[in-house]
């Protein structure tokens, strides 16, 4: 099965993720502890595909 959600899963909003990441590492200072990483490199990936798809092409 492939880790990247098909064109019709639901993906919520990019303002959504990201409020997840601060949540996470809410302090810069502090480091995360390995599944925290983990958890941060999947939102961000995450986050990356709902940025990619507010894209709207152009005309």
């Amino acid at each position: 099965m492939s880790p990247n959600p098909g064109p019709r899963a639901a993906m919520r909003p990019a303002a959504a993720v990201n409020e997840d990441i601060r949540a996470l590492w809410h302090d810069p200072r502090v480091g995360l502890t390995g599944d925290q990483r983990a958890t941060h490199e999947r939102l961000l990936t995450e986050w990356a595909a709902a940025v990619r798809a507010d894209v709207v092409p152009a005309a």
